[in-house]
């Protein structure tokens, strides 16, 4: 009799992931934004993304796209867009203080409900869980 394999990565990640992002749309529905708004906050407070291609790059996104995304989070004021003195077609990105706030605060609330199903694991389990998915999404 042949030895049971396990399930591949992406069936045992899949669930994982439907199960967090179905935990987060509430999250993120109580700080008015989209999963594309926080990932577009996340990008900009987490490190210099200065043009929306070099942002479209940054997230795995289309450039034209997030253009949506864009407006709205600039309509909200938690991003700003201004041309580029060196070539008005591009536009140079930047996170408010606001949109850093409400960022962080999504994030808060989204990794407390992470720890929370984390406590599933033996605490040696987590670490070791937290350093695989950081080395893998590398």
């Amino acid at each position: 009799m042949a030895e049971r394999k396990r399930p591949d990565l992406a069936a045992m990640l899949g669930g994982l992931m439907r199960r967090l992002m179905a935990a987060e749309a509430p999250i993120l529905d109580e700080h008015g934004l989209s999963m594309w708004g926080y990932v577009v906050l996340s990008a900009l407070d987490d490190g210099p993304v200065r043009t929306q291609a070099a942002l479209a790059r940054a997230i795995g996104a289309d450039k034209t796209r997030i253009i949506g995304t864009l407006d709205k989070l600039q309509d909200d004021g938690l991003i700003s867009r201004d041309p580029d003195p060196a070539d008005r077609r591009v536009r140079l990105l930047a996170i408010t203080d606001e949109g850093r706030a409400r960022r962080r605060a999504t994030q808060d609330r989204i990794q407390a409900y992470e720890d929370e199903l984390l406590a599933r694991l033996p605490e040696g389990d987590r670490a070791a869980f937290l350093r695989a998915a950081q080395a893998l999404a590398e």
